[in-house]
Protein backbone atom coordinates (compact mmCIF):
# COMPACT_ATOMS: atom_id res chain seq x y z
CA UNK A 1 0.00 0.00 0.00
CA UNK A 2 1.10 4.01 -0.79
CA UNK A 3 2.70 5.68 2.08
CA UNK A 4 2.38 8.93 3.14
CA UNK A 5 4.89 9.96 1.52
CA UNK A 6 4.57 8.74 -1.74
CA UNK A 7 1.13 10.40 -1.66
CA UNK A 8 2.62 13.09 -0.43
CA UNK A 9 5.12 12.88 -3.56
CA UNK A 10 2.63 12.43 -5.68
CA UNK A 11 0.20 15.69 -4.51
CA UNK A 12 3.27 17.84 -5.79
CA UNK A 13 2.65 16.92 -8.78
CA UNK A 14 -0.63 18.65 -8.80
CA UNK A 15 -0.23 22.25 -10.25
CA UNK A 16 -2.95 24.35 -8.31
CA UNK A 17 -5.52 26.44 -10.92
CA UNK A 18 -3.95 30.03 -11.04
CA UNK A 19 -0.90 29.73 -9.34
CA UNK A 20 0.43 26.68 -11.37
CA UNK A 21 2.68 25.63 -8.15
CA UNK A 22 2.18 22.60 -7.02
CA UNK A 23 -0.21 22.26 -3.57
CA UNK A 24 2.72 20.70 -1.38
CA UNK A 25 4.85 24.07 -2.53
CA UNK A 26 2.19 25.86 -1.91
CA UNK A 27 2.22 24.30 1.58
CA UNK A 28 -1.64 23.43 1.26
CA UNK A 29 -1.19 20.02 2.17
CA UNK A 30 -2.58 20.02 6.14
CA UNK A 31 -3.14 16.16 6.85
CA UNK A 32 -2.90 12.89 5.27
CA UNK A 33 -3.93 10.02 6.95
CA UNK A 34 -4.15 6.14 6.19
CA UNK A 35 -6.56 3.25 7.43
CA UNK A 36 -6.82 0.15 5.50
CA UNK A 37 -7.73 1.07 1.72
CA UNK A 38 -8.80 4.61 2.17
CA UNK A 39 -6.68 7.89 2.03
CA UNK A 40 -8.20 11.38 3.73
CA UNK A 41 -6.38 14.74 2.91
CA UNK A 42 -6.66 17.59 4.17
CA UNK A 43 -5.94 21.03 2.21
CA UNK A 44 -6.16 24.39 3.34
CA UNK A 45 -8.73 26.40 1.39
CA UNK A 46 -6.50 30.03 1.67
CA UNK A 47 -7.23 32.36 -1.30
CA UNK A 48 -8.80 29.41 -3.50
CA UNK A 49 -12.11 30.06 -4.66
CA UNK A 50 -14.61 27.49 -4.90
CA UNK A 51 -14.21 26.37 -8.59
CA UNK A 52 -10.69 25.60 -7.68
CA UNK A 53 -11.38 24.30 -4.95
CA UNK A 54 -13.80 21.63 -6.71
CA UNK A 55 -11.50 20.48 -9.25
CA UNK A 56 -8.54 20.04 -6.54
CA UNK A 57 -11.19 17.66 -4.68
CA UNK A 58 -12.09 15.75 -7.79
CA UNK A 59 -7.76 15.62 -9.50
CA UNK A 60 -6.42 15.22 -5.61
CA UNK A 61 -9.19 12.30 -5.70
CA UNK A 62 -8.38 10.39 -9.37
CA UNK A 63 -4.49 10.61 -8.14
CA UNK A 64 -4.54 9.17 -4.83
CA UNK A 65 -6.89 6.14 -6.33
CA UNK A 66 -4.61 5.59 -8.75
CA UNK A 67 -1.78 4.68 -6.30
CA UNK A 68 -0.96 1.06 -5.10
CA UNK A 69 -3.48 -0.05 -2.64
CA UNK A 70 -5.89 3.10 -2.32
CA UNK A 71 -9.11 2.37 -3.33
CA UNK A 72 -10.77 5.37 -1.50
CA UNK A 73 -9.99 8.96 -1.31
CA UNK A 74 -11.88 11.88 1.11
CA UNK A 75 -10.32 14.89 0.24
CA UNK A 76 -11.36 17.51 3.23
CA UNK A 77 -10.59 21.56 2.90
CA UNK A 78 -10.30 23.49 6.31
CA UNK A 79 -9.44 27.40 6.55
CA UNK A 80 -6.42 28.88 7.30
CA UNK A 81 -4.65 32.30 7.02
CA UNK A 82 -2.27 32.74 4.22
CA UNK A 83 -0.09 34.26 7.04
CA UNK A 84 0.24 30.43 8.56
CA UNK A 85 0.39 28.76 5.37
CA UNK A 86 3.68 31.00 4.35
CA UNK A 87 7.06 29.14 5.07
CA UNK A 88 9.39 31.38 3.68
CA UNK A 89 13.27 30.89 4.98
CA UNK A 90 14.60 33.72 4.26
CA UNK A 91 13.69 37.51 3.24
CA UNK A 92 16.24 40.02 1.73
CA UNK A 93 15.76 43.39 0.94
CA UNK A 94 17.37 45.08 -1.93
CA UNK A 95 17.55 48.78 -1.26
CA UNK A 96 19.64 51.94 -2.00
CA UNK A 97 18.13 54.98 -0.76
CA UNK A 98 18.95 56.09 -4.33
CA UNK A 99 16.39 56.06 -7.47
CA UNK A 100 17.49 54.95 -10.37
CA UNK A 101 20.77 52.87 -9.49
CA UNK A 102 18.63 49.47 -9.99
CA UNK A 103 17.43 48.13 -7.43
CA UNK A 104 14.34 46.17 -9.64
CA UNK A 105 17.15 45.22 -11.91
CA UNK A 106 19.12 43.27 -9.25
CA UNK A 107 16.17 42.34 -7.63
CA UNK A 108 14.94 40.37 -10.90
CA UNK A 109 18.70 39.58 -11.40
CA UNK A 110 19.26 37.58 -7.76
CA UNK A 111 15.93 36.12 -8.32
CA UNK A 112 16.68 34.61 -11.81
CA UNK A 113 20.50 33.41 -10.23
CA UNK A 114 18.98 31.70 -7.10
CA UNK A 115 15.65 29.87 -9.13
CA UNK A 116 18.37 28.64 -11.82
CA UNK A 117 19.99 26.72 -9.01
CA UNK A 118 17.10 24.84 -7.99
CA UNK A 119 15.69 27.32 -5.12
CA UNK A 120 12.43 28.11 -4.54
CA UNK A 121 11.91 32.14 -4.97
CA UNK A 122 9.39 35.15 -4.95
CA UNK A 123 9.78 38.68 -5.18
CA UNK A 124 7.50 41.46 -3.39
CA UNK A 125 7.42 44.58 -5.05
CA UNK A 126 7.26 47.37 -2.48
CA UNK A 127 7.39 49.95 -4.58
CA UNK A 128 3.88 50.63 -4.86
CA UNK A 129 4.12 54.36 -6.77
CA UNK A 130 6.81 52.79 -9.57
CA UNK A 131 6.26 49.10 -10.11
CA UNK A 132 8.87 48.12 -12.13
CA UNK A 133 8.85 43.68 -11.95
CA UNK A 134 6.28 42.60 -13.70
CA UNK A 135 6.97 44.32 -16.95
CA UNK A 136 10.96 42.93 -16.93
CA UNK A 137 9.06 39.67 -16.68
CA UNK A 138 7.13 39.67 -19.37
CA UNK A 139 3.74 38.93 -16.66
CA UNK A 140 0.58 40.59 -17.49
CA UNK A 141 -2.90 40.11 -16.48
CA UNK A 142 -4.53 39.72 -12.72
CA UNK A 143 -3.53 37.49 -9.91
CA UNK A 144 -5.77 34.54 -9.35
CA UNK A 145 -7.57 34.35 -5.70
CA UNK A 146 -10.44 34.77 -3.01
CA UNK A 147 -11.38 36.63 -0.53
CA UNK A 148 -9.07 34.69 1.54
CA UNK A 149 -5.93 35.40 -0.22
CA UNK A 150 -4.29 36.06 -3.42
CA UNK A 151 -2.07 34.34 -5.74
CA UNK A 152 1.06 35.33 -7.08
CA UNK A 153 2.04 35.73 -10.62
CA UNK A 154 4.41 32.98 -11.85
CA UNK A 155 7.44 34.07 -14.06
CA UNK A 156 8.49 31.71 -16.90
CA UNK A 157 11.24 29.57 -14.81
CA UNK A 158 9.17 29.60 -11.65
CA UNK A 159 9.53 32.68 -9.82
CA UNK A 160 6.29 33.87 -7.87
CA UNK A 161 6.20 37.44 -8.36
CA UNK A 162 3.26 39.88 -6.93
CA UNK A 163 2.92 43.66 -7.26
CA UNK A 164 0.91 46.35 -7.55
CA UNK A 165 1.29 46.68 -11.63
CA UNK A 166 -0.92 43.21 -11.36
CA UNK A 167 -3.71 44.84 -9.60
CA UNK A 168 -4.06 48.31 -11.86
CA UNK A 169 -6.47 48.33 -14.73
CA UNK A 170 -3.89 49.55 -16.84
CA UNK A 171 0.66 49.22 -15.89
CA UNK A 172 0.72 52.70 -16.39
CA UNK A 173 -2.09 53.74 -14.02
CA UNK A 174 -0.61 56.26 -11.70
CA UNK A 175 -0.88 55.10 -7.32
CA UNK A 176 -0.98 58.30 -5.80
CA UNK A 177 -1.55 57.89 -1.98
CA UNK A 178 -0.07 58.92 0.70
CA UNK A 179 2.31 56.69 3.05
CA UNK A 180 0.18 54.81 5.61
CA UNK A 181 -1.84 53.36 2.99
CA UNK A 182 1.07 52.33 0.93
CA UNK A 183 2.28 50.92 4.02
CA UNK A 184 -0.86 48.80 4.57
CA UNK A 185 -0.31 47.71 0.66
CA UNK A 186 3.14 46.21 1.48
CA UNK A 187 1.82 44.74 4.32
CA UNK A 188 -0.77 43.13 2.83
CA UNK A 189 1.47 41.84 -0.34
CA UNK A 190 3.46 39.81 3.01
CA UNK A 191 0.33 38.89 5.48
CA UNK A 192 -2.37 37.92 2.39
CA UNK A 193 -0.86 36.62 -0.56
CA UNK A 194 0.13 32.79 -0.63
CA UNK A 195 3.99 32.42 -0.51
CA UNK A 196 4.13 29.11 0.42
CA UNK A 197 7.11 27.11 0.61
CA UNK A 198 9.85 29.71 -0.45
CA UNK A 199 13.95 29.66 -0.02
CA UNK A 200 14.06 33.42 -0.95
CA UNK A 201 11.61 36.26 -0.69
CA UNK A 202 13.37 39.10 -2.01
CA UNK A 203 11.38 43.03 -1.69
CA UNK A 204 12.19 45.42 -4.09
CA UNK A 205 12.31 48.13 -2.07
CA UNK A 206 11.43 52.29 -3.53
CA UNK A 207 14.17 54.79 -2.94
CA UNK A 208 14.29 57.13 0.13
CA UNK A 209 14.17 55.95 4.11
CA UNK A 210 10.68 57.03 4.76
CA UNK A 211 7.47 55.26 4.81
CA UNK A 212 7.89 51.83 2.33
CA UNK A 213 11.47 50.97 3.66
CA UNK A 214 10.14 51.48 7.23
CA UNK A 215 7.14 49.22 7.46
CA UNK A 216 9.56 46.89 5.44
CA UNK A 217 11.93 46.40 8.51
CA UNK A 218 9.26 46.90 10.74
CA UNK A 219 7.08 44.34 9.69
CA UNK A 220 8.77 41.79 7.63
CA UNK A 221 11.53 39.60 9.81
CA UNK A 222 14.16 40.68 7.42
CA UNK A 223 17.35 38.25 6.96
CA UNK A 224 19.29 41.06 5.86
CA UNK A 225 19.34 43.65 3.10
CA UNK A 226 21.54 44.07 -0.22
CA UNK A 227 22.60 47.68 -1.11
CA UNK A 228 22.67 48.71 -4.62
CA UNK A 229 24.76 51.76 -6.05
CA UNK A 230 26.23 53.48 -9.03
CA UNK A 231 29.79 54.98 -9.11
CA UNK A 232 28.58 58.50 -8.90
CA UNK A 233 29.79 59.73 -5.98
CA UNK A 234 26.30 62.26 -6.01
CA UNK A 235 24.31 58.29 -5.49
CA UNK A 236 27.02 57.13 -2.99
CA UNK A 237 26.21 60.20 -0.77
CA UNK A 238 22.58 58.81 -0.90
CA UNK A 239 22.68 55.72 -0.58
CA UNK A 240 25.25 55.84 2.35
CA UNK A 241 22.01 57.06 3.91
CA UNK A 242 20.16 54.01 3.38
CA UNK A 243 23.24 52.16 5.00
CA UNK A 244 23.16 54.15 8.21
CA UNK A 245 19.11 53.35 7.74
CA UNK A 246 19.90 49.21 8.13
CA UNK A 247 22.21 50.26 10.81
CA UNK A 248 19.64 51.61 12.81
CA UNK A 249 17.03 49.35 12.19
CA UNK A 250 19.76 46.78 13.01
CA UNK A 251 19.02 45.28 10.19
CA UNK A 252 21.90 42.94 8.62
CA UNK A 253 23.65 44.25 5.63
CA UNK A 254 24.91 40.85 3.76
CA UNK A 255 26.42 42.90 0.82
CA UNK A 256 26.81 45.92 -1.75
CA UNK A 257 26.61 45.26 -5.23
CA UNK A 258 27.73 48.29 -7.94
CA UNK A 259 25.52 48.32 -11.20
CA UNK A 260 26.64 50.55 -14.36
CA UNK A 261 30.24 50.03 -12.85
CA UNK A 262 31.75 50.20 -16.41
CA UNK A 263 31.03 50.10 -20.12
CA UNK A 264 32.87 47.20 -22.55
CA UNK A 265 33.60 48.78 -26.15
CA UNK A 266 32.05 46.53 -28.07
CA UNK A 267 34.87 47.06 -31.00
CA UNK A 268 38.30 46.75 -28.75
CA UNK A 269 37.12 45.23 -25.50
CA UNK A 270 38.35 48.40 -23.95
CA UNK A 271 36.84 49.25 -20.40
CA UNK A 272 35.31 52.41 -19.68
CA UNK A 273 34.50 54.01 -16.05
CA UNK A 274 31.34 56.10 -17.86
CA UNK A 275 30.23 57.26 -14.62
CA UNK A 276 33.66 57.58 -12.58
CA UNK A 277 36.01 55.76 -10.44
CA UNK A 278 34.10 52.43 -8.76
CA UNK A 279 33.48 52.84 -5.19
CA UNK A 280 32.91 49.09 -4.27
CA UNK A 281 34.98 48.75 -2.25
CA UNK A 282 34.63 52.16 -0.88
CA UNK A 283 31.01 51.49 -0.03
CA UNK A 284 31.86 48.11 1.18
CA UNK A 285 33.83 49.41 3.95
CA UNK A 286 31.00 51.76 5.11
CA UNK A 287 28.85 48.80 4.99
CA UNK A 288 30.58 46.30 6.77
CA UNK A 289 30.01 43.62 4.06
CA UNK A 290 31.55 42.06 1.58
CA UNK A 291 31.13 43.65 -2.18
CA UNK A 292 29.21 40.74 -4.12
CA UNK A 293 29.77 41.77 -7.73
CA UNK A 294 29.92 44.97 -10.65
CA UNK A 295 27.71 44.72 -13.28
CA UNK A 296 28.41 46.58 -16.06
CA UNK A 297 26.18 49.03 -18.45
CA UNK A 298 25.02 46.17 -21.24
CA UNK A 299 22.51 47.18 -24.01
CA UNK A 300 21.89 43.33 -23.94
CA UNK A 301 19.89 44.32 -20.13
CA UNK A 302 18.25 47.12 -21.54
CA UNK A 303 16.12 45.31 -24.43
CA UNK A 304 15.42 42.33 -22.70
CA UNK A 305 13.70 44.29 -19.72
CA UNK A 306 12.28 45.79 -22.17
CA UNK A 307 11.01 43.19 -24.01
CA UNK A 308 9.75 41.46 -20.59
CA UNK A 309 12.74 38.99 -21.54
CA UNK A 310 14.70 39.61 -18.22
CA UNK A 311 14.87 35.67 -17.98
CA UNK A 312 16.99 34.93 -20.92
CA UNK A 313 20.05 36.98 -19.13
CA UNK A 314 22.92 35.39 -18.88
CA UNK A 315 26.81 36.77 -18.17
CA UNK A 316 29.90 35.98 -15.99
CA UNK A 317 29.27 38.38 -13.70
CA UNK A 318 25.53 37.45 -12.61
CA UNK A 319 27.19 33.78 -11.83
CA UNK A 320 30.03 35.04 -10.10
CA UNK A 321 27.94 37.14 -8.20
CA UNK A 322 25.29 34.34 -7.29
CA UNK A 323 28.27 32.45 -5.47
CA UNK A 324 28.98 35.45 -3.70
CA UNK A 325 25.18 35.63 -2.53
CA UNK A 326 24.97 32.44 -1.64
CA UNK A 327 28.12 32.66 0.60
CA UNK A 328 27.10 36.13 2.27
CA UNK A 329 23.85 34.69 3.17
Amino acid sequence: MATEEQIRESLDEVLVPGAMRSLVKLNLVRDIVLSDEKATVTLASAALNPQTQDWLKAKVAEVITGLDGIKEAEINFVEASTKELNDIRNVVAIMSGKGGVGKSLMTSLTALSLARRGYEVGILDADITGPSIPRMFGIVGRPAGSETGIMPALSKVGIEIMSINLLLPHEDDAVIWRGPLIGKVITQFWEDVLWGKLDYLLVDLPPGTADAPLTVMQTLPLSGIIITFTPQELAAMVVRKAVQMAQKMNIPIKGVVENMSYFILPDSGKRIELFGSSKAQKMAIDAGAPLLGQFPVDPEIAKLCDDGNIERYDSEELNSFADAFLKAM
